[in-house]
């Protein structure tokens, strides 16, 4: 068992070699495993202080504060909303913004993003339902992982909503925005397309900074930084790219937030032929991310 692991994580590890990387290792900044009820989180937002995260697709509509020094859960935040598939969660300062816009089949005519509002005591018709599409898809014919009009990854910046797409064929990322002031449906405006070179699973914005997170096929776990160069603008300067470590030790990460302090992740549950990485939580502080280590 051991030494087919060994030639699973050198399968993995070669092409890296042959690219311009940081190394770091994101298994010794690891806070704590996160409970069983967030084994398939998705996402992570910082809204009024707290720490925030959901579930995916197939579990309940709701949203979790977690103690951000050992990953437990401190309380939820009930909805009534429907999670067809919940991947993206976002916040200004008084709303959280939801994307149900997962689209693994790349055949959904439903893309939404709800604005539900951080005080719970208002009525539940205050929440905002706002539904959009992308402007290039004109088939929606099923096709399990093999498009380019998926998405997990969302910010809020400049009283927009930024979406950051995850293309199963190119394993690029497409940027677009949405205006969560219009009602209704609407296009999605495309800004920008980059190379990333892995499958975008989330996304953070901090101090002229844009942070996105994800993996490739084969496991291996990626954190890409771009430079703010005008207002809502990322692709235009060379980014740094971070080698994180591969999902068999980490899991499958696909949340990431920032504050002045450093970089949180977490990683939903991650099943191998050697058993199943449980979810877990991270925070690496930024001198270690700027050091690569």
């Amino acid at each position: 068992m051991i030494r087919g692991l060994i030639l699973v994580l050198l399968l993995v590890l070669q092409p890296l070699y042959a690219q311009k990387l940081n190394f770091l290792g994101l298994n010794k900044y690891r806070i704590s495993k996160l409970p069983h009820q967030l084994n398939e989180n998705s996402g992570l937002t910082i809204l009024n202080g707290k720490l925030y995260t959901l579930n995916d697709g197939g579990n309940s509509a709701e949203l979790f504060a977690l103690n951000p020094d050992s990953g437990a859960i401190e309380h939820r935040v009930l909805t009534t909303l429907k999670n067809t598939d919940w991947e993206a969660v976002a916040g200004d300062s008084t709303s959280f913004y939801i994307g149900d816009f997962g689209n693994n089949a790349g055949s959904r005519e439903d893309l939404s993003i709800y604005n539900l509002p951080f005080d719970r005591t208002s009525p539940s018709d205050s929440v905002k339902t706002l539904h959009f599409f992308y402007p290039e898809q004109t088939d929606f014919r099923s096709r399990l992982h093999r498009h380019n009009y998926d998405a997990e990854a969302m910010i809020f910046h400049n009283s927009q909503l930024h979406i950051f797409t995850k293309e199963w064929i190119s394993q690029s990322t497409t940027h677009y925005t949405v205006d969560p002031a219009i009602s209704g449906s609407q296009t999605a405006k495309k800004v920008a397309r980059y190379d990333i070179g892995f499958l975008v699973t989330d996304a953070a914005y901090f101090d002229k900074k844009l942070y996105l997170v994800g993996y490739t096929k084969k496991g291996e776990v990626f954190m890409t930084t771009f430079t703010e160069s005008g207002p809502g603008y990322f692709f235009a300067e060379e980014p740094q790219k971070y080698y994180l470590g591969t999902a068999f030790s980490l899991g499958q990460v696909e949340g990431i937030e920032v504050n002045e302090s450093g970089v949180y992740f977490s990683a939903e549950a991650f099943r191998t032929p050697f058993g199943t990485v449980k979810p877990s939580l991270f925070f690496v502080p930024h001198e270690k991310i700027k050091a690569g280590k």
